[in-house]
Formats: C-alpha cells, structure tokens, sequence
C-alpha cells in the first residue's frame, strides 16, 4: 500500500493487524512516499472482507489527523520464500545503553551484567523499539534511572506495545502508569506485560490524552508522550500537569518539520528543551522546567 511517511507506521499496524502478518515499510525520498508491504501465504487473502476492513481503518487513522496519502492497495505475486522466518531478519536487539537490552523472542543474545531485558516481537501495536522515536523515549528512561539514586515515578501516554511501560519497570520505576486510547493496544500492551512478567508493576488502562482532568490525582518524574504533533499541542496543558517540578518530560512521534512548532507550544507552558534527536525525518525531545 501507498501512504505518507506520517502514517506508514499506523498504516503499517493496520495492515498487519487485518492479515495477521507483520508488515514492512519503505520510504521512497525521491519520490516521496512509503510502501508498506505485507507478505502472505497465496490463497490465504480475502479481498472483499479484507478490503473493507483496511478501508474502515484508514478513516479512524484520517481522524486522527494523520494524512494517509493515495493509500491505494495493490495485490502482486512474489518468489516462493520462507518469509515466516526471513522478516525476522529485521528486527534485531537493541541495547540502550548499558542498563537495558531490548530484543525480540527468538533472539540468543543474553545481556551484559546489570542489564535488564524486554522482550518484545513486532506486532499488531506500535512500538518494538526499532523506530527512532520509541528509541529516544527508551534512552531518556534508562538515563532517568542512571542519574537519580530515589525510587522515579513513570507515566506512559500513548503506551502502544507497552514497550516504555515494561522498560521502566524493568528498571526499577514505580509507580509505573500506562494507557492507550485504542483497546487493540491495550490488549496487545497487556499481554506482553504478562510475558515480561511485569503486569503487577504497571498500571495499564484505556485511556483519552484529550479527556484527562486538568488537575491529576498524582505527578510523575518522568512522562512519556510520544504522539502526534497536533494532539501534543492541543492537549499540552494536561500533559504538562502530570509533570512534577523538577521532573523531565519526552516528547516523541513527532516529524522534523513540526517540531519547532511543538517546542514552542510547551515553551509558553514554562518548558526547555534539554536534549533532542533527529532520526529519518522524525524527532523527539525531552524538556523540563525552567
């Protein structure tokens, strides 16, 4: 399928949630457009249900404000191959920094000493670590721990895979809190707490950034929104509040061209910017108080 660079990752989990198979993406810079291809056993397609499915989720991704481009389907033919096991290929551990490693199931890499473990496959939830701005949030987690020697408190918005959620645990924060607004998320969230045998130390919930009560019940040292600009914009305030004085604040999800604009957003709120990476078109920040 064609799409835009903005939703190649939502049309990516689209895809793979309606087919039951992980998805692939390409971005082509020329031109400027992604492909995002699913890979699948011939005769196992059903074109009109399926069809239909992929279209209802390309309006509910439109409502989110993202620009879904042609989003036209093509159906193709390719060379017999294993692509149960060659896909794989794609995902590798990552290790961030010293303190954490993240790695799919099938991996044999074992950690370094003092190195905690997420396992986390690719799946129908955004987040395996893989993406630069998931990346981002797992580095400024595993430096919170690293520069504080007081229990950190941690708060997940948006948590998709729960692969934030579970890396914090992993490395000692709590109370850890974590919500989605879409309940596959939340499903898939859940389940992969369980295989990290985590789920008593996170608090997963559905939940809506936009129906937040602008006084919250408690503040965190460190939050993690890694959403679309416009719904960080627009719900800033109560992002903001969730933030205790003297805690940090990721922002992630976020494309290059936009991020002035959001810098600026949380600025009028009393926010600095004090790290920053830019990685294939996206960044993402994180802030604290002036």
């Amino acid at each position: 399928m064609v799409t835009t660079l903005e939703a190649e990752d939502a049309v990516g989990e689209l895809l793979a949630s309606v087919l039951s198979s992980a998805a692939a993406t390409y971005y082509d810079l020329e031109k400027q457009f992604s492909l995002v291809s699913v890979f699948l056993e011939q005769g196992t397609f059903a074109p009109p249900a399926a069809r239909r499915e992929i279209a209802a989720g390309l309006k509910r991704i439109a409502g989110f404000g993202l620009k879904t481009g042609a989003s036209k389907i093509e159906i193709a033919k390719v060379k017999r191959e294993d692509w149960a096991e060659s896909w794989k290929r794609h995902f590798h551990p990552i290790e961030i920094g010293k303190t954490l490693l993240v790695k799919p199931s099938w991996s044999k890499k074992r950690p370094a000493k003092n190195q905690a473990v997420v396992i986390l496959d690719p799946g129908l939830s955004f987040g395996t670590g893989q993406h630069p701005t998931t990346s981002f949030c797992l580095d400024q987690i595993a430096r919170g721990r690293e520069n504080r020697t007081q229990l950190s408190t941690f708060l997940d918005i948006g948590t998709g895979s729960g692969i934030l959620a579970i890396a914090a645990a992993k490395l000692g924060y709590a109370p850890v809190v974590a919500f989605d607004f879409d309940p596959d998320s939340v499903r898939v969230a859940k389940e992969n707490l369980r295989k990290n045998r985590v789920t008593a130390l996170v608090k997963l919930t559905r939940g809506d950034v936009t129906k937040l009560p602008f006084k919250p019940a408690r503040q965190f040292d460190l939050v993690c929104a890694n959403l679309i600009s416009n719904l960080l914009i627009a719900e800033r305030r109560r992002i903001v509040n969730r933030v205790k004085r003297g805690g940090t604040l990721v922002l992630a999800g976020i494309l290059a061209v936009e991020f002035a604009e959001v810098e600026r957003a949380f600025a009028d709120l009393g926010l600095k910017l004090t790290a920053s990476r830019v990685e294939n078109e996206w960044c993402s920040g994180a802030f604290c108080f002036v």
